[in-house]
C-alpha cells in the first residue's frame, strides 16, 4: 500500500512539474484576435505609433490586415501566445483562393497567412499597390 501511495505522489509531482514548465514557457492554445480593437492594440504594440485606418479581421480571428494613413499595410497573426506583425514590403504578394485571401510576406521566417475576410479583392489591390 505504501509503495502505491509513493508511486501516486511521484506521478502527481511529475504532472504538476510539467504543468508548471508549460505555464512558464507560455505554451498553450493559439491566441485569437477577438475584435477589431484587439487587433488595433496588437498592431500598435508591434509597431510603435501604428494607427490603423482600415482593418480586415479574419472570420476566425487567426489574422488581420491593417492599413495606416500613410498607406503602410501590416499583417498581424498569432505566434504562440503572442502576435507577430510585419509591415508589408513591395515583395509581398496577395491572391484569392476559394474566397480566402492568401498573403505572402516574401519573408521566409515570417511566411504568410490565409484570411477569410470581406472584400478580399480590395485588399489584393492595396497590397499590389505597395511600391
Amino acid at each position: 500500500m505504501q509503495d502505491q501511495l509513493l508511486q501516486f505522489l511521484g506521478s502527481l509531482a511529475a504532472i504538476l512539474l510539467l504543468a508548471g514548465v508549460a505555464w512558464w514557457l507560455k505554451l498553450g492554445p493559439e491566441r485569437r484576435l477577438n475584435s477589431e480593437d484587439e487587433a488595433r492594440r496588437a498592431a500598435a504594440e508591434a509597431a510603435d505609433g501604428f494607427e490603423a485606418k482600415d482593418l480586415a479581421l479574419d472570420a476566425e480571428g487567426r489574422a488581420a490586415l491593417l492599413r495606416d494613413a500613410g498607406g503602410r499595410i501590416m499583417l498581424l497573426r498569432p505566434h504562440g501566445t503572442h502576435f507577430a506583425a510585419r509591415i508589408l514590403t513591395p515583395a509581398a504578394t496577395a491572391r484569392i483562393e476559394s474566397n480566402t485571401l492568401v498573403v505572402d510576406t516574401a519573408e521566409r521566417r515570417y511566411g504568410g497567412a490565409a484570411l477569410r475576410i470581406a472584400e478580399p479583392q480590395a485588399w489584393v489591390k492595396r497590397i499590389e499597390a505597395i511600391k
